[in-house]
């Protein structure tokens, strides 16, 4: 939101007060608090009238400190809040003449005790960020609408990511972001995943404490400074240091959660009913049968709305018309070695039984006259679950376990964006705080159902709206594309902006959603989706079986299929990085390579982990252009090296695309391309890359580590389990080693 018209003038109807200086300075359970009058203090008169602001400095735990903006206190508590996992961690306390400061691990925030209000955060002796003369501030609009708002200055080359799943360009400068979550499709400003978090590529990054709605001018209105403003009496803000964006990423998740591991099998291959198509059980058969009769395989079998009867979205019961045996085919279905995924929503139309039923319940938002809040949007006379009631979420899950019982796997939660504002929730939470926190309960509700009847190693869900703290119920996918390359680009740039806000595990409609995808757009898009976090076949009127668009649609499906079955591995352990750390599985390059400024802007190749570059092709003629790094990396499919840094424009058939290893990486490679919940270790062999002389790198593959050096021109390998069967690869020659191995040497040309 901007308040200002050009930097010397407010807007129309605008007024503020920003706070001039340090009154006083107290010191209580290791806090910091401020009064900062916003007038002068030149005499006993100026400490009469308002308004002063507090502001209170604290920190959760190290290298992370926040603070407090607060104007009136006499208001009631306003819910929900964000759920934080904080440490105990002792701040240390300094005074000087000028300044007041708090330090928390190697970051500090250095507070002016005098005029002109200043506020810094340094790290190592390095200022980071600040805050000085009428950044912070109390605004009002001239409906009378009370906003905080403060603006941290954006040093000269400073970068900022994040904000969520949006899909515009990667590097936030320039943009005016609003976190409102919004039904809006991968094509436009809105997004259904939004994060009050942003990361800069200058050792920090900044999280807003606020559920509701926050406005972000990222280098926009004052285009030396990031400024965010929320209509609150109370806002409070985490600037968190690194120093690289890496542990940016591991102290903010640290705070806001981390993701929970998915089951090895929802790595592979998903395919859907579509939306509108029309399908039952015979076609559903003809569609798995057709996959392994193609050799392709296939891990889970979704569902899409369609599964129940039109107008009962959602009353959870297969629609008897189409699916007269739901037990039966289930078994069925598992009988071919399948997951079954079922598509659901948090509304209630006013046709489902459930209606009737949550309506004397009171498990049904309601307006504040005590009507059920209902409108014809999506489903006619629809209503909301509410979440906020433990006895709601309880009906609710237990509508879920009756799924469960017959045989359904796991949930795509669709939805949970279009949540209204005038209404009454159950714990009296705040209707603007609830919009976008609305997703966190219901997605929460859901995968807590899974992980009691599933197990903690089974839980996963195929989730489109998010906030801050979504990131712990996974996975997530970019929702409604096109079938473009243009929307193809716009969903990878979303990816990498929701895995630089803490998203471990990210997923997009291979082929597009909206739309029939040319055969040549569809083989494109497998390349990429099965070079994905998660990769599924989905779409709206049309289905995405590979045969249904040409022959070699099949040959590009299966080879990038079991290409990502091989690399389960490398992928899996990558995976519980995400869990231990809450780095992203697809990394912008940036996360990798902040050092290198060639990488800052990238937002059409990625990092399939740490040690894997992909660059998806855009266009039917095969011509990719893509940014190598420094060293000598090698193409996994080929072996042919480039040595970077350096631009570099190939052409690649259907079946390629750029898939470069990092130099002086070991990527494990898997014995199995038919499945992808297989013992990794088994067979696995180990594919050195670049590594020089004593070089030591080593591998974790499940339970087994294995450690590989290079002396002289041999290449060493250990293995910490001596009963794996394993290889070790290196210039595109493989030495495999019979069970029971615990040691291999490779002579290197």
């Amino acid at each position: 939101m901007k308040f200002t018209d050009g930097y010397w003038l407010l807007r129309e109807g605008i007024t503020a007060a920003y706070p001039a200086e340090a009154l006083d300075v107290t010191e209580s359970d290791g806090a910091l608090e401020i009064h900062a009058p916003t007038r002068p203090v030149r005499s006993r008169g100026d400490l009469m009238t308002g308004p002063v602001l507090t502001v209170r400095a604290h920190t959760p735990m190290p290298d992370v400190i926040g603070l407090t903006l607060t104007h009136f206190t006499g208001g009631r508590p306003r819910g929900p809040e964000f759920e934080l996992t904080g440490s105990d961690t002792t701040a240390e306390i300094t005074y000087d003449d000028e300044h007041a400061t708090l330090t928390s691990g190697d970051l500090s925030v250095r507070l002016a005790r005098g005029g002109p209000w200043h506020v810094e955060f340094l790290a190592h002796g390095r200022t980071l960020t600040s805050s000085g003369h009428k950044n912070a501030g109390i605004m009002r609009d001239a409906s009378g609408a009370h906003h905080l708002r403060e603006q941290l200055v954006l040093k000269v080359g400073t970068s900022v990511y994040g904000l969520g799943e949006r899909f515009g360009p990667l590097v936030k400068n320039g943009q005016v972001v609003d976190v409102w979550q919004a039904d809006g499709g991968t094509c436009s400003e809105q997004a259904y995943k939004n994060v009050p978090f942003y990361l800069t590529d200058a050792g920090y990054g900044v999280f807003v404490d606020h559920p509701g709605k926050v406005s972000f001018e990222v280098a926009s209105e004052v285009v030396s400074r990031v400024q965010f403003s929320a209509e609150t009496q109370e806002l409070t803000y985490y600037v968190i240091h690194g120093p690289t964006p890496k542990e940016i990423l591991r102290k903010y998740t640290a705070l806001t959660g981390r993701p929970a591991l998915p089951p090895a099998w929802s790595f592979g291959l998903w395919l859907s009913t579509s939306f509108t198509t029309p399908y039952d059980e015979e076609t559903v058969t003809s569609f798995i049968e057709g996959m392994k009769e193609r050799e392709l395989p296939l891990s889970v079998f979704h569902f899409d709305c369609f599964w129940m009867r039109e107008f009962n979205w959602c009353d959870f019961r297969w629609d008897p018309r189409v699916f007269p045996d739901p037990e039966g085919m289930l078994a069925r279905l598992k009988a071919h070695d399948l997951r079954v995924s079922v598509w659901i929503n948090p509304y209630i139309a006013q046709r489902s039984p459930l209606f009737a039923e949550g309506k004397a319940l009171g498990h049904l938002l309601k307006r504040p006259d005590g009507d059920v809040w209902q409108w014809d949007m999506w489903q006619p006379g629809m209503a909301l679950v509410d979440f906020t009631s433990p006895a709601a979420r309880d009906w609710y899950a237990g509508k879920l376990e009756a799924l469960l019982a017959q045989g359904v796997d796991c949930f795509k939660t669709d939805f949970g964006e279009r949540v209204p504002l005038d209404v009454v929730w159950s714990d009296g939470s705040e209707p603007e705080r609830m919009h976008n926190y609305y997703t966190y309960l219901y997605n929460r509700t859901v995968f807590e159902v899974l992980r009691k009847h599933r197990g903690e190693q089974e839980a996963v869900l195929f989730a489109r709206s998010a906030t801050t703290g979504s990131q712990q119920f996974p996975v997530h996918w970019g929702g409604d594309c096109e079938a473009t390359y243009e929307s193809m680009a716009e969903s990878l740039r979303g990816g990498l902006s929701l895995g630089l806000s803490g998203f471990g595990f990210w997923s997009h409609d291979i082929g597009g959603f909206e739309g029939t995808p040319t055969p040549a757009l569809f083989k494109r898009w497998l390349a990429f989706g099965l070079l994905s976090s998660h990769s599924r076949l989905h779409g709206s009127s049309s289905y995405r079986v590979p045969w249904h668009f040409d022959e070699e649609s099949v040959e590009v499906a299966r080879h990038f299929t079991r290409l990502k079955l091989r690399l389960m591995p490398y992928l899996y352990e990558t995976a519980r990085a995400a869990r231990t750390e809450g780095l992203p599985l697809m990394r912008a390059m940036v996360l990798e390579f902040p050092d290198d400024p060639g990488c800052a802007h990238l937002e059409r190749q990625y990092m399939l982990g740490p040690d894997l570059l992909v660059a998806p092709v855009f266009g039917d003629d095969g011509d990719v252009t893509y940014y190598v790094p420094e060293g000598t990396w090698t193409h996994f499919l080929t072996g042919r090296t480039v040595t970077g840094p350096r631009w570099v424009r190939e052409r690649h058939g259907f079946l390629s695309a750029p898939l470069l290893v990092r130099p002086g990486a070991v990527i494990p490679v898997g014995a199995r391309d038919d499945r992808p919940d297989y013992d990794h270790a088994d067979g696995v062999t180990l594919r050195a890359y670049g590594l020089r002389p004593g070089d030591e790198v080593t591998v974790a593959v499940g339970n087994v580590t294995f450690t590989v050096v290079r002396e002289g021109n041999r290449l060493r390998a250990t293995c910490g389990q001596p009963a794996a069967a394993w290889g070790l690869a290196a210039g595109g020659r493989e030495v495999q080693a019979p069970p029971g191995t615990a040691l291999l040497t490779l002579e290197l040309d």
